[in-house]
């Protein structure tokens, strides 16, 4: 068969393994990834349908490129400034120690002598960015507290390659020519070469394709730019990942990130999962038939010692037991790059061939175990605790300030939209945040109890706070922390039920609301008409009953619950049998008590 057909033949067979096996194990719960590697390990190793993965490698590592950039687009340099202490204390301290704890086991296993256990060590160590990142991705976890301290973790790998590489170096003896610090100079360079040229070249470039009008051209742009990057950060001795990273970054504050996002997600999806789908095409089951026991015994322990190590890590460094164990199930396989300090070591001579191909297993067999730990790490997770996402107030500050993102809460932010007002919305529930921004909302994260949090929202510049969180104990919190702190601010309040409004109305608020007070005075008409009540009739009705309600509130709120009926509050009220009126007008009289009437609870948003 000439190249390009089986070129052809390949590319086929590679597209159509992801579009049979994804489907299936996501439809199984085990996750795409491990769709794509089964894939891989069919076409492979199994029917030897493609015999060179190495090759496929070559260009499906350019879906973690693509990963990479896209990530690069969401994180702009002040957040990436913020994650400083993550990326260079905790992604340091679990490089070190995990490699320091990986070295003694692979010295003790006589897995070699103590110069390669040190490479073995500190390759296992390394995670795979790909592996962790489509996970987090997949469940929708990237902006979670657990999923930026993940993420600076594999950053620091991902950096850590250039000092583990000048390493093998060192111990390979004087038969190596480069020069150590001649290669960390040049990858300084590099970067700050990557920086400059982002910062001062990118977006004017993109300013004049845009202006050609040219869809097209800004689709190559974009290609380019991130190709490009890679390009140099590999020519430095750096990974291709790293570069579209950092040219991510750059363009992170654009006009034209969105855009970017768009041209490349097509091209990131399908190259990533021919990535996941060449990991199972290099998997030799030769060497593991050949060396299986100690593949057996090294892939738990390597996990088990890395998720420790850790889990460990994060709980010093401040994260919650249940983060901490996230992380630790997401990030205890070996990674990409061990692929290639292994190669280099072996060329180096440090250790075999053979040695090689055995870590490039044990590091393989743990990737294809990584969606199960993740798995796994969720069923170790204490209660159901309240996730945090990283508060981040940028661009906040608007007309009004709304606490709580309830049902009653969007109802009424979009008609503040659709009247031309800006709203900045806080919530506290990350899976609230999560599907608002499904449908375009902005929403920030934050606890409307906190000062702090409040002020960062601009509650400053807020003309109206409202307050229209779902739990009477918060929303009173809230009103009185913004009445102490902020006295000047109008309040306008959803309330839980008539003896809160009656409170809040105590407290002095500007405005409140019962959210069942107006859908059940609606429907009441509704239902009226249906039965032959005339629309005009039925609305008068309505408007008396609220009419009446409001004057017997107003009562209660000067003179005490008991104004206005003879039914306490403060026990559960038994309601009296209805007698059918002898007239319309008839329904309600004035000294019927309509607030002795119990209220449904409203429904939790």
């Amino acid at each position: 068969m000439s190249a390009p057909n089986a070129l052809f033949t390949e590319t086929l067979m590679l597209l159509g393994g992801a579009v049979v096996t994804a489907p299936i194990f996501k439809k199984l719960g085990l996750g795409t990834v491990l769709g794509y590697l089964a894939a891989g390990v069919v076409i492979g190793p199994v029917l030897h349908g493609i015999g060179d993965g190495e090759s496929v490698f070559a260009v499906a590592e350019l879906g973690v490129v693509f990963l990479l950039f896209i990530i690069g687009l969401e994180l702009k340099p002040s957040r990436l400034w913020q994650m400083r202490r993550d990326i260079f204390g905790l992604g340091t301290a679990q490089v070190v120690l995990s490699g320091l704890a990986l070295t003694v086991m692979a010295y003790l296993a006589a897995i070699t002598g103590w110069r390669g256990s040190i490479i073995v060590g500190f390759g296992l160590a390394l995670s795979s960015t790909a592996f962790a990142m489509q996970i987090l991705e997949q469940d929708g976890d990237v902006n979670t507290r657990y999923g930026q301290r993940s993420f600076s973790m594999l950053l620091l790998q991902d950096l850590a390659i250039v000092p583990l590489l000048a390493l093998v170096t060192v111990l390979g003896g004087p038969t190596q020519a480069s020069n150590p610090i001649l290669d960390f100079a040049i990858a300084v360079g590099a970067v700050a070469a990557m920086i400059i040229a982002g910062r001062y070249l990118l977006t004017p470039l993109f300013q004049v394709i845009a202006r050609t009008g040219a869809r097209e051209a800004m689709i190559a742009a974009a290609l380019l730019v991130v190709m490009g990057s890679a390009t140099l950060m590999q020519l430095a001795g750096l990974s291709m990942a790293m570069g579209a990273f950092l040219s991510g970054v750059m363009l992170a504050e654009s006009s034209y990130r969105h855009e970017l996002e768009a041209d490349i997600e097509p091209f990131r999806g399908v190259l990533l999962a021919i990535f996941f789908i060449a990991v199972g095409l290099s998997l030799k089951l030769q060497v593991i038939l050949d060396n299986w026991v100690l593949i057996v015994l090294a892939v738990p322990v390597m996990m088990v010692i890395k998720a420790i190590v850790i889990y460990a890590l994060c709980r010093v460094a401040g994260s919650s037991h249940n983060d901490a164990v996230r992380i630790a199930g997401l990030l205890p396989q070996g990674g990409e790059f061990g692929f290639v300090l292994f190669s280099a070591a072996s060329i180096s001579g440090l250790f075999s061939a053979n040695t090689a191909s055995t870590l490039i297993a044990i590091v393989t067999l743990s990737m294809a175990l990584t969606p199960l730990s993740a798995a796994l790490s969720k069923r170790l997770v204490k209660g159901d605790t309240q996730e945090e996402l990283d508060e981040d107030f940028e661009g906040a500050g608007s007309d009004v300030l709304m606490i709580g993102f309830s049902r009653f809460g969007q109802i009424a932010a979009q008609i503040l939209l659709a009247g031309g007002r800006d709203v900045t919305v806080i919530d506290f529930s990350a899976d609230r945040i999560r599907q608002a921004a499904s449908f375009g909302f902005r929403i920030y994260f934050g606890d409307g109890t906190r000062k702090d949090v409040l002020r960062s929202a601009g509650i400053d510049r807020a003309k109206v706070v409202v307050v229209s969180t779902h739990q009477r104990e918060i929303t009173d919190k809230i009103v009185e922390l913004v009445q102490t702190e902020y006295p000047h601010a109008r309040i306008f309040v959803r309330s839980y039920d008539r003896i809160h409004s009656i409170a809040l109305r105590n407290k002095g608020i500007d405005y409140e609301l019962r959210e069942t007070l107006e859908s059940g005075l609606l429907f009441g008409r509704r239902t009226l008409e249906a039965l032959g009540v005339s629309e005009t009739q039925a609305f008068e009705i309505g408007e008396d009953i609220r009419k009446r309600d409001e004057q017997r509130l107003v009562l209660q709120t000067s003179e005490g619950l008991q104004a206005g009926g003879d039914m306490l509050y403060s026990r559960p009220v038994k309601p009296e049998p209805l007698v059918k009126p002898k007239r319309t007008a008839d329904v309600f009289n004035d000294d019927d008590d309509l607030s002795a009437m119990p209220e449904e609870e409203p429904e939790r948003a």
